[in-house]
């Protein structure tokens, strides 16, 4: 699968830019602020109609401007599908897939995939656990439609149940069958999206150890593993059990929605104990193994996007992901970069077909190299 075409309107800081790919890796070199991570921001737009950076649309409008338009092509065993994503202020976000839009966006996720690898993914290691359960989901959503109504289906019912615990709280009453008719949907999607997140971990798993020994030089013992309430107890049993710490905290204190991800290096989490070196060796590690998870259960391999991270690996680091995406035959592969020379140098022994945009040079292509 490749973007073969890409159109910005009123989209952060560019008012209007096309832009035409035909090579395997395309490069954007400018300082900082040059509006490089923005056009991969509108290629993850077009793959999952999010942003990674701007968790509200709004603000990634042009200054000045009430909307913004995203347009791009994507070729497949030579189909092509044209995709339209326009934010408007005050209206709802529209995704069209030639010319025909979708009127529920999850319809839209996992058709165009892509995978990022950004400075922001420390956050997967520093932050709290919501984080690493949308990382999760995410993945598993683009490959299992079910698997998302069903999360979907989950966060509205929890909704309902903490309205209805906050108002028995307020109101000074209880009426336990109200309850019980929460409690019985939240169960069924729950242990449902609790199987299916096991079931996921125990193949990544598998994806993730030998990259990250590849990457590492194999020198350290590591560990993800899945933790959820759900381990040792059924959900009825917990919900039974906390139903009074639930009405006096006016929310729903179990569930999946409180499951984490754990990160350990020689059995401690790799927060406190790993060095910055280790922490990106792992984070590099988890997003190679989440494209080559995609790739094998979409039948197609996503898009690659790297963010601004040769100024922040070290060379070795940097050496080892590139080599293995190049003899892992990865598609399509963009690129930021504040060196022009770094990423020549970088790319010039590998077998890649690459250009290079300069974003202080309006995004003429300036170097192109073929092997």
């Amino acid at each position: 699968m490749q973007l073969t075409s890409l159109s910005l309107t009123q989209f952060k800081n560019y008012k209007h830019k096309e832009f035409h790919f035909f090579e395997d890796v395309v490069c954007f070199v400018g300082k900082n602020g040059s509006g490089k991570t923005n056009v991969l921001d509108a290629i993850h737009y077009l793959s999952t109609s999010k942003s990674f950076i701007q968790t509200v649309d709004k603000n990634n409008i042009h200054f000045g401007e009430n909307f913004f338009l995203i347009q791009g092509t994507f070729e497949d065993n030579k189909e092509k599908n044209d995709i339209l994503c326009v934010v408007k202020i005050g209206q709802k976000k529209i995704i069209k897939k030639n010319k025909a839009a979708f009127e529920k966006l999850s319809d839209f996720v996992g058709q165009f995939p892509s995978v990022i690898i950004s400075p922001y993914d420390r956050d997967l290691i520093s932050e709290g656990s919501e984080i690493r359960r949308k990382w999760m989901d995410s993945i598993i959503s683009q490959c299992d439609r079910n698997y998302l109504d069903n999360l979907i289906r989950y966060n509205k019912i929890l909704d309902q149940r903490n309205a209805l615990l906050k108002q028995f709280y307020e109101n000074g009453y209880f009426d336990k069958e109200s309850l019980a008719l929460w409690d019985n949907q939240l169960i069924q999607f729950g242990e449902s999206i609790y199987q299916e997140r096991k079931k996921f971990i125990e193949e990544f798993v598998e994806v993730f150890h030998p990259i990250y020994s590849y990457i590492s030089s194999g020198e350290d013992k590591i560990e993800l593993s899945y933790k959820s309430q759900l381990d040792d107890k059924s959900f009825s049993e917990l919900l039974i059990e906390h139903k009074k710490k639930d009405t006096l905290s006016q929310h729903s204190t179990v569930g999946i929605h409180k499951d984490d991800l754990h990160f350990l290096i020689h059995e401690h989490p790799i927060k406190k104990y790993g060095s910055q070196g280790q922490q990106k060796s792992f984070l590099i590690s988890l997003r190679l193994a989440q494209y080559e998870w995609l790739s094998a259960h979409l039948q197609k391999k996503p898009i690659l996007l790297l963010d601004d991270i040769f100024d922040k690996l070290d060379s070795t680091r940097v050496n080892k992901l590139l080599l293995f995406v190049s003899q892992h035959q990865y598609g399509q592969i963009f690129i930021t970069d504040t060196e022009k020379d770094r990423v020549n140098t970088l790319l010039n022994g590998l077998s890649f077909r690459f250009n290079i945009y300069d974003t202080e040079e309006e995004l003429i292509p300036i170097v192109h190299e073929e092997r």
